[in-house]
């Protein structure tokens, strides 16, 4: 997979799912419970990247998606989608600013065991609006690029590891990161729209510094 796409790995993990991760190493038993978030999180991303590009295969197959080198092409086209629809989601953010809160779900991971934390991992990806966009927009520019969905593994191991940085902290500078990262959970619950609105034009730009 050519580096252009590889930022979106970060897009993937920016949001509720960092946030997930970030409280998982806050609670009593963090390594065991961040490793099964991980383990949920790339499994979802290897079955939604290989499901998104069968849903491309099939529609370049029946409109033909075209090359990435042309603007008019159905592929870029549904690019073009993608970006007005993040524009909008961006405003929405915005505009509810001052009411947003972060989703309860969150909280209730304090107390998570392993298996809620896997079945967590698989479902802020699978389910996250954002992360299928993603896989689609990944899914989409493998179609283009007449590449395999096992083209993908860089974005798949980028995505992991981003998902695992506050389990490497906690590992590498347990004291220091156990003391930081309840200050970096609270400030990313109570600023969830910005990173929202952030996660949005990193999106689009990447998209369209594409062209």
């Amino acid at each position: 997979m050519d580096i252009p796409v590889l930022p979106l790995a970060v897009t993937m993990m920016a949001g509720p799912q960092f946030v997930s991760s970030v409280i998982l190493v806050t609670t009593p038993r963090a390594v065991r419970v961040s490793l099964a978030f991980l383990a949920g999180v790339a499994i979802a991303v290897a079955v939604g990247v290989t499901a998104m590009f069968g849903v491309a295969a099939a529609f370049g197959g029946a409109v033909g998606l075209g090359s990435e080198s042309d603007r008019g092409s159905t592929g870029n086209i549904v690019k073009y989608v993608l970006v007005a629809a993040l524009v909008v989601l961006a405003l929405r953010n915005w505009r509810g600013r001052e009411t947003a809160e972060p989703p309860r779900w969150l909280g209730a991971l304090m107390d998570a065991g392993p298996v809620r934390a896997f079945r967590t991992g698989l479902l802020v990806i699978a389910l996250m609006p954002s992360d299928l966009i993603v896989m689609l927009t990944v899914g989409v520019h493998l179609r283009q690029t007449h590449a395999s969905p096992v083209a993908a593994l860089p974005f798949w191991a980028l995505t992991v590891l981003i998902a695992a940085l506050p389990l490497l902290a906690l590992l590498l500078f347990r004291h220091r990161a156990a003391t930081a990262m309840p200050r970096v959970r609270e400030w990313m619950n109570t600023h969830s729209w910005l990173i929202n609105i952030a996660v949005c034009v990193l999106f689009i730009v990447i998209i369209l510094s594409g062209e």
